[in-house]
């Protein structure tokens, strides 16, 4: 499923982050960026030693990752140029800011995706697997977030929202339905 905004789409994928030709992937990181399970190992696994490497060179730079902050790497293995790196909100009800914090992931991500002039981004659902986000919640932040840049920016033309699981395909078609 598509939707179009200004000159821009974003198309809803469900599929396998690692495998998408984008400029750049987005990695739902935790706060060390040294990997972990999810989307997060999956991108590591996938790129190769490279991404690792450089997550480390940042890490000793500025420390660990703040939540809703981002930062690029290297893509290594995968195929794209750019992994951009972003930890989401752990879920606790949704009074922690965590709706603020999720969006800021989007957000930064876009902006850094736009520095580096990429034309085409992959995001994964954010915060939805061990993290807690209420699948629903996440998609409309997600969503919302996503069409009010590309309303206000043309440098990107194609958002990929790539989805793990039919559940959560369908709920993101429902919430872009209703956008």
């Amino acid at each position: 499923m598509e939707k179009k905004i200004n000159n821009s789409i974003i198309k809803l994928i469900q599929g396998n982050i690692t495998k998408e030709e984008v400029d750049a992937i987005v990695n739902a990181a935790n706060s060390s960026l040294m990997g972990g399970g999810g989307v997060d190992g999956a991108i590591h696994r996938a790129g190769g030693p490279a991404i690792l490497a450089e997550c480390k060179e940042i890490r000793n730079s500025q420390g660990k990752l703040s939540t809703g902050q981002a930062v690029a790497t290297t893509a290594g293995n995968l195929k794209a140029k750019y992994v951009i790196h972003t930890v989401g909100p752990v879920y606790k009800g949704g009074h922690k800011r965590e709706p603020e914090l999720l969006a800021s992931c989007y957000q930064k991500s876009l902006m850094i995706a736009k520095e580096k002039g990429c034309k085409n981004i992959a995001f994964p659902s954010i915060s939805t697997g061990v993290y807690g986000y209420p699948m629903d919640k996440a998609a409309k932040i997600a969503l919302s977030t996503i069409a009010k840049f590309l309303e206000e920016n043309s440098s990107i033309f194609e958002i990929r929202m790539v989805l793990f699981g039919e559940e959560a395909f369908n709920v993101f078609q429902k919430t872009l339905q209703e956008l």
